[in-house]
């Protein structure tokens, strides 16, 4: 029998959400990887249907020139990477691209700006740029830096369904990477999100150089929250030359896939995303990542300013797999009853 590590604490009131610990956390990922595949799968398909998988697309909507230090990434106005800075994207430009992404498939358009936090003014062209989007018949989600509890109101106003804020790594970590805000920070804005009733969508980076237990305190971080994640994005470091991070040793794929069912296991009903990092992934690591209960991915040839994996890879892998993507608002029959399909039946020669 396989160890169960999904049994709630002795002093947990039946029904009641468990409450993580980083250590518990940290022994799930240890698992033996058959053992922490099983129960991954086991909670998944008791809360989705295992062939299908949610598909985003990410546009930047303004690019580059950001103050903060975010040692990963390639928009900080402190690395020379050599991007350029561009201005908020024009409201034609972005409804666009929305339209592309609908007719490829995807069910939800993300739009991230590379903003410290937004101004009164910026926030009012994105709410322009969320109902139009909306009224193209899909999701929104936006990814916009720190909010005040008024700007988050004002997009929860203008029809938002999800607010991405990522935690990045653990809190002991944090330092490492970005100096320029604190985790504090991050947690506050999460905080005003979840008051105003907007749906959270944040997970972190993995490959940073951070440790096993690093990346157990960040799942404990997301599934400690006041509710979960709805979306936990689980990335893989794109080094991109001129950032710190670049040149880091990358991290063995299969911490990846840990990862990933550690975070199904632990956040059973939210969607896990496979995210950046996706365009050097083989499609054998891919699948694992599938198998384990990753069931959203961003859908393009771009995540901001990063490359991504081809639509038509996508689409030839989950045609490999037997997958098929996630339709637009997907019902949910009740809080925890799975809206799965069964297992293909198999016929065994007698």
């Amino acid at each position: 029998m396989p160890l169960s590590i999904q049994a709630p604490d002795s002093d947990q009131a039946p029904g009641s959400r468990r409450t993580w610990s980083v250590a518990a956390a940290q022994d799930l990922l240890s698992l033996p990887f058959s053992d922490l595949m099983y129960q991954a799968q086991q909670v998944h398909r008791a809360h989705f249907d295992p062939n299908r998988v949610q598909v985003s697309t990410l546009l930047s909507i303004k690019t580059g020139a950001c103050p903060e230090d975010c040692g990963y990434c390639s928009q900080s106005a402190r690395h020379d990477t050599g991007l350029g800075r561009e201005r908020l994207l024009p409201l034609d430009e972005v409804l666009a691209a929305a339209s592309a992404a609908r007719d490829q498939g995807a069910t939800r358009f993300c739009m991230g700006a590379a903003w410290r936090n937004p101004t009164d003014r910026n926030l009012d062209q994105v709410a322009a740029m969320i109902e139009a989007v909306q009224g193209l018949g899909l999701e929104t989600c936006v990814t916009l830096g720190m909010l005040t509890g008024p700007q988050a109101e004002r997009l929860k106003a203008a029809g938002l369904d999800y607010y991405n804020h990522n935690l990045d790594t653990s809190p002991e970590f944090y330092g490492s990477v970005i100096t320029t805000r604190t985790y504090q920070d991050r947690l506050d804005t999460l905080a005003e999100v979840q008051r105003v009733g907007l749906k959270v969508c944040s997970g972190g980076i993995l490959g940073m150089g951070e440790s096993r237990r690093d990346r157990a305190a960040l799942l404990c971080q997301l599934a400690n929250l006041a509710e979960p994640p709805e979306s936990v994005p689980i990335n893989m470091l794109v080094q991109v030359e001129g950032t710190p991070l670049y040149g880091t040793a990358p991290l063995d794929p299969f911490e990846l896939v840990r990862t990933v069912a550690a975070a199904r296991i632990m956040m059973p009903a939210s969607h896990v995303r496979l995210s950046a990092g996706r365009s050097t992934m083989s499609d054998e690591l891919q699948a694992l990542c599938y198998l384990a209960g990753a069931n959203s991915i961003f859908y393009g040839d771009r995540l901001l300013t990063t490359p991504n994996a081809e639509t038509d890879r996508d689409l030839a892998l989950f045609e490999r797999l037997g997958l098929a993507p996630e339709a637009a608002h997907h019902p949910r029959e009740a809080p925890g009853v799975c809206h799965r399909s069964e297992p293909a039946a198999i016929s065994l020669p007698s």
